[in-house]
């Protein structure tokens, strides 16, 4: 699988990201073998970026992911995880953290925390779940209603560990392109995470993009389906954008290109995972797999042939 270079960092990540929220049991639950088979289909297919949060079921995706490539040389992969949120014992537990979208019991809750301190004890923790000493790429997670301590705190603290060797690439993973571009403006990041919002059938992170092209940053796009809407041949009545279900509009958006699709003889998903990996800005396209059939599916679509002229009428 082709590799990319963050920024200026020297880092090269595989076109194609794993995405670990699906191993935090994303919607529905998966069991430990069927997410360690996932990971290592991954690894055999030729993935070599893995990427996680604490958020993703409460540290189980982080656990899940530390197990699944331990063993692995350490300078075989790269692996992200994410800041932001610190994990600490719910008093109020419901049995179900459900309400937030991950099968596992709440005996856990996040607590938004973006200060220097926060982000040091969110990392020391990811860490400890993983079983390293050290991550490749860190990202400030959704500080969307918390964007000034981002950038005076959070991002500060994580240049400091940029310079002393202890992360390799920091950044910002947001699912809107307006905060991401105040933080490629005013702090040295090396890459944004994008979800969503560059996508065949989502455009609208486009001014980020050109700006982090412009500035040496690089951006990985996730969720290339718009959280399922882009994930079939054809559009189904039920099928989600945004993780809500998808309206009218979009709908007949999305099976528009579908029909443009058909023409050509690609099918929609390979296209929508193709398209981002065309800006000049991005170096990986992210997209969740489930187990190791999800894994397999998603190589065979980046390697389907997309003719030049579908583009060009896809673009149009």
């Amino acid at each position: 699988m082709k590799t990319r270079t963050l920024g200026h960092t020297g880092i090269a990540v595989s076109e194609f990201g794993f995405g670990g929220a699906s191993l935090g049991n994303l919607y529905r639950a998966v069991d430990d073998s069927t997410a360690a088979r996932a990971v290592a289909a991954a690894f055999e297919a030729g993935v070599r970026y893995y990427d996680t949060a604490p958020h993703y079921g409460l540290g189980l995706s982080e656990d899940r992911l530390g197990k699944a490539l331990a063993g692995r040389r350490r300078d075989g992969f790269v692996l992200s995880t994410k800041v932001g949120r610190l994990l600490e014992p719910n008093p109020y537990p419901t049995g179900s953290d459900l309400a937030d979208g991950f099968a596992v019991a709440d005996d856990l809750r996040r607590r938004f925390d973006f200060s220097a301190d926060g982000v040091r004890r969110s990392l020391e923790s990811s860490l400890r779940r993983l079983g390293l000493d050290r991550v490749d790429i860190v990202y400030v997670h959704d500080p969307d209603d918390h964007l000034d301590q981002a950038v005076n705190e959070a991002i500060p603290a994580l240049v400091s560990w940029r310079e002393q060797g202890i992360v390799g690439a920091i950044g910002v993973g947001m699912n809107d392109w307006r905060g991401p571009l105040r933080v490629v403006r005013e702090t040295p990041v090396d890459v944004v995470m994008l979800a969503g919002r560059w996508t065949l059938l989502d455009r609208s992170g486009g001014p980020l993009l050109d700006e982090c092209a412009a500035r040496g940053v690089s951006v990985v796009a996730a969720a290339p389906y718009n959280s399922g809407l882009l994930a079939r041949p054809r559009p189904a009545p039920d099928a989600t954008f945004n993780y809500t279900l998808a309206e009218a509009p979009m709908l007949q958006a999305a099976t528009r290109l579908a029909d443009t699709c058909e023409r050509y003889g690609v099918p929609l998903p390979a296209a929508a995972l193709q398209f981002p990996l065309r800006h000049p800005a991005v170096a990986a396209v992210v997209a969740g797999t489930r187990d190791a059939g999800q894994v397999h599916e998603a190589v065979e679509r980046l390697t389907t042939a997309v003719p030049e002229q579908l583009w060009q009428e896809l673009d149009a």
